[in-house]
């Protein structure tokens, strides 16, 4: 009973000791354990750790009341991938951290990083950039520092302002260097990229033989991925054998950049001089000037023989500490332990036994959500990284660091000294020059140009050898071209020819440029597919496409209608037409008051015809009297002046052309006919003519403008039918012989002649430029002119030679406006003849249309005594019996005027004399007779 009583007290004794001392904890800060893996016998990992423990006593002097607090456990990983990993693993097991600061570069992170997600123990990076580390997917591990993949983007931007087309990536081989490089291949994608590897452990002469093959290649510039001290050097190998002089351009990435000055104590810097480097950017700020003086006071009282200053990895390591500080202070404690299954493992390894940290998503979550402005800048995490919204482009000149831009992903390149101008500042390039360097250069000054050996068509391309000095001069028009090309570029290149032997080989001799036989070649050489497959090709400077050159047919005797081709056939038949049409409305017009116009029906026929077609030379005798019809012809006259001097013109085009007519005008005949056709020998029109179902036997090649001439000179039976070629060898065919032969479609397209350098060769956009500037100030022609100079007699040979006859479509508006005039003039003339007789159609009696219709007609077809023609004719007629002589007496026979066909006529005669004293006629009537039948005759007595 007594012992029990004892046990009692004691259990309550114990619990309530417990719990005073848990009361007593709420007051006390909670301690958390973090590691920290460095190489502490390196300057960089000493200037870290400064940082790292500055920023852990400089925070809690800030923020008193926190209730955790950070307690540092500090591991040497003695520049060693696998002691890193042990000094991790020996943190976790032993000290149980919460967190781990570290590794220091790339290599060591990786197993530290799969480590982290095995015991959810967050790894937190301040300088391990290389971006290969993403891959490996961990929610655990904390990049708070600036991924190299982010720069890629700006260095591209470089390139495109300065237009460089080529580079070489020199690179560390391990995955800091290797982990960088296809971020850099696809921001490059319009850049030729070579590699060139130097392993980290490098010795001087390894360095020295690398660097001298980059020297034998066309890339001068050159982007830079490695760690600081072996890329000095690599810089100070390079100036050595001359790389670092004008022409070359050097470019660094960002760690470099940050870190070149704190080598030798900034005295490095001279080895760069002209080299233009990337960093991130670090905005300047009061706390971070006393921090700096700070820092150097505590760095150089731990270390008191080292003398050196503060770099960005070590501001990042300060922000990562404050980060971590903020984090942990918002994360739950509650949970700060490990759960240690090492006792239920069978696994007896130390990694098999390593416990879970259940505080580790806790603090995990709560460090994501950290935001705070630091001494580096902004720090704020996106899918575990640090981003950098600026970089620096940054120019090495002497001692100093000039920022001559700046790199933003929304605004891209800005000059430092103004946001709104999308440019660079000055740069000084290595040589000191000011020239800005094209990027490319040919090793040894001299591009060896290959020429082929050609055994015709020598204005093209031609090789003149020297018989004493053996040295091989080429001409020819595709030669000037080039030359002339040539003095466009901003730059001096010197040509060394070299002729090729084998003429009738063009594939191969394309080929000898891919295998670096030769630099370029210049000549006739045709752009195809399947060429371009091994050389690039610049724009042609040419004509494109392979046609046809038949002769022509000779045509003496043998057009006798071709005075009909001018005009089509509707042509003709609307004009004559209308010839026939205005011969009707002319005669319609005049025949009652013009007695030119009367007379027997063949007669009037015969008339209206003449009047009408003899308008055509303006031969018409008869006269008109009708305004109507005046107006007519008027019209008219007008219609047939255009068309005869539309004519004139169109026969004699045709008298011209009908001399180049072809003796063949289709390819097909050719092809079903079996006739043999020639091609120049060696080119590719062979495959063509091939693939349109030529056979064989069917072509015959040649080599020259004078084997063409000869084949097509002896005819398709013993010759050839027609010659396929490049259009420019027909043109300068044609341009001596083209009264022989004319070159006629169909064309098939092809790259025409260009020059061929090597693949991603930047001569290439450079020629291609210089032929545009050439072809937009003639100066193509020009030459063209000279080599190939045209007859003045010879037509253009690519005329055409389809019919050029005038259709009724090119008359169309003329006829309508003539059509329209002498319509509306024949319809006045209806309306007016209508309207005088009226009184014919509108009567009441019983005659039918048909006979009013006829009596109409009959009225037309008399003369109109009303007249002005026939009045005067009247007059004159009456009056000239009447003299001062007595006249004999005459008898008239008075025909009655008609009134219409039901009523009597009605007669007047009146008595007509003249006065001698007033010397005027007089009329007085004498007789007034209405009858219906017969006429009158009487006598007119003096």
């Amino acid at each position: 009973m007594m012992m029990k009583t004892n046990n009692t007290f004691l259990s309550y004794f114990v619990c309530g000791f417990l719990l005073m001392g848990v009361g007593l904890g709420q007051n006390q800060t909670s301690e958390i354990k973090v590691g920290v893996v460095l190489d502490l016998n390196t300057t960089f990992s000493k200037i870290c750790l400064t940082s790292i423990k500055m920023a852990v006593s400089d925070f809690y002097a800030d923020h008193p009341n926190y209730l955790t607090r950070l307690t540092l456990h500090v591991r040497d990983s003695m520049e060693d991938t696998v002691q890193a990993s042990a000094a991790a693993l020996d943190l976790i097991k032993t000290e149980q951290v919460s967190a781990i600061i570290g590794p220091i570069n790339s290599m060591q992170a990786d197993f530290m990083i799969k480590l982290a997600n095995k015991t959810q123990v967050p790894t937190i990076t301040f300088s391990a950039t290389s971006p290969l580390l993403t891959s490996i997917k961990s929610p655990y591990f904390v990049r708070a520092t600036i991924d190299d993949s982010s720069q890629v983007r700006a260095i591209a931007s470089i390139f495109k302002f300065f237009r460089w087309r080529r580079v070489v990536a020199i690179y560390v081989d391990n995955e800091f260097g290797e982990g960088f490089m296809p971020f850099l291949f696809d921001a490059l994608q319009d850049v030729e990229v070579k590699r060139s590897v130097i392993p980290p452990e490098a010795i001087d002469d390894e360095i020295q033989k690398e660097l001298r093959k980059l020297m034998e290649r066309q890339a001068r510039v050159f982007v830079v991925h490695m760690e600081s001290s072996l890329a000095l050097r690599v810089f100070q190998i390079a100036r050595d054998i001359g790389m670092m002089e004008e022409g070359y351009v050097w470019l660094m990435t960002n760690g470099m950049t940050h870190m070149m000055r704190h080598i030798n104590n900034g005295r490095s810097l001279n080895t760069i001089e002209g080299v233009l480097g990337v960093r991130s950017h670090v905005p300047k700020s009061k706390e971070l000037g006393d921090f700096r003086l700070r820092w150097k006071r505590t760095f150089e009282k731990e270390n008191p023989s080292m003398r050196d200053d503060l770099n960005v990895f070590a501001l990042w390591a300060y922000d990562s500490i404050t980060a971590l500080a903020k984090a942990v202070e918002k994360a739950n404690t509650k949970s700060l332990w490990y759960d240690n299954g090492s006792t239920l493992s069978k696994n007896r390894t130390d990694l098999g036994n390593v416990g879970v940290s259940l505080y580790g998503p806790s603090l995990q979550k709560a460090f994501s959500e950290v935001r705070f402005n630091g001494l580096a800048g902004e720090f704020k995490l996106i899918d575990g990284q640090l981003q950098s919204p600026k970089f620096e482009i940054i120019n090495f000149v002497g001692n100093e660091e000039r920022i001559i831009g700046f790199w933003t992903p929304r605004d891209g390149l800005m000059d430092a000294t103004s946001s709104n101008k999308k440019t660079l500042g000055p740069v000084i390039w290595p040589g000191k020059s000011k020239i800005v360097p094209k990027g490319w250069e040919i090793p040894g000054k001299k591009l060896r140009v290959g020429v082929p050996m050609k055994k015709g068509f020598f204005d093209f391309v031609k090789v003149t050898i020297n018989p004493i000095t053996n040295k091989k001069t080429p001409t020819g028009y595709a030669i000037e071209i080039f030359e002339a090309a040539l003095k466009e570029l901003p730059y001096l290149v010197i040509p060394e020819y070299v002729s090729f032997e084998s003429p009738n080989n063009y594939n191969n001799l394309v080929y000898q440029v891919y295998d670096k036989t030769w630099d370029a070649v210049v000549g006739d050489i045709t752009i195809t597919a399947n060429r371009s497959l091994y050389a690039d090709f610049t724009l042609p400077f040419t004509e494109s496409g392979v046609s046809m050159m038949v002769p022509v047919r000779d045509n003496e005797n043998k057009d006798t209608w071709v005075f009909l081709e001018p005009w089509s056939l509707e042509l003709w038949v609307t004009t004559g037409c209308f010839f026939v049409f205005i011969g009707f409305v002319v005669w319609l017009f005049e025949h009652r008051v013009n007695t030119d116009f009367r007379g027997p029906p063949q007669y009037q026929i015969g008339t209206s015809l003449w009047f009408s077609f003899s308008t055509m030379v303006f031969a018409h005798r008869e006269n008109v009297v009708s305004n109507l019809a005046r107006f007519v012809v008027v019209v008219w006259c007008f219609v047939v002046l255009v068309l005869t001097q539309s004519y004139t013109a169109s026969l004699t085009s045709f008298l011209t052309v009908q001399s180049l007519q072809p003796t063949v005008t289709n390819v097909n005949d050719l092809i079903k006919n079996r006739d043999c056709v020639g091609y120049q020998g060696g080119a590719f029109v062979k495959d063509i003519l091939l693939g349109l179902g030529f056979h064989e036997d069917q072509l015959k090649p040649f080599d020259s403008a004078k084997d063409a001439d000869d084949l097509l000179s002896k005819g398709k039976s013993k010759g050839i039918a027609a010659a396929f070629d490049e259009v420019a060898y027909l043109k300068a065919i044609l341009s001596q012989s083209c009264s022989k032969y004319v070159m006629v479609e169909p064309t098939f397209k092809t790259g025409g002649f260009g020059f061929a350098f090597p693949k991603n060769s930047p001569l290439t956009g450079e020629f291609s430029r210089a032929i545009l500037n050439l072809t937009q100030n003639n100066v193509t022609q020009q030459i063209e002119d000279r080599w190939f100079p045209k007859k003045n007699d010879c037509p253009d040979p690519m005329t055409a030679l389809s019919s050029n006859r005038l259709n009724l479509s090119s008359f169309l508006g003329l006829f309508l406006i003539a059509g329209t005039a002498i319509s509306f003039s024949l319809l006045v003339f209806v309306a007016l003849f209508l309207y005088e007789h009226r009184h014919t159609l509108g009567d009441d009696s019983e005659d039918s249309l048909w006979r009013k219709l006829k009596f109409l007609f009959k009225i037309f077809d008399e003369k109109d005594m009303n007249s002005h023609t026939f009045k005067n004719s009247a007059i004159h007629n009456i009056s000239s019996p009447m003299t001062h002589k007595t006249p004999s007496p005459s008898t008239v026979q008075i025909t009655p005027w008609p009134q219409s066909p039901s009523q009597n006529r009605e007669f007047e005669l009146r008595r007509v004399s003249f006065s001698p004293s007033e010397e005027r006629f007089t009329t007085q009537p004498i007789i007034h007779h209405e009858d219906g039948e017969s006429d009158i005759e009487c006598r007119v007595e003096q």
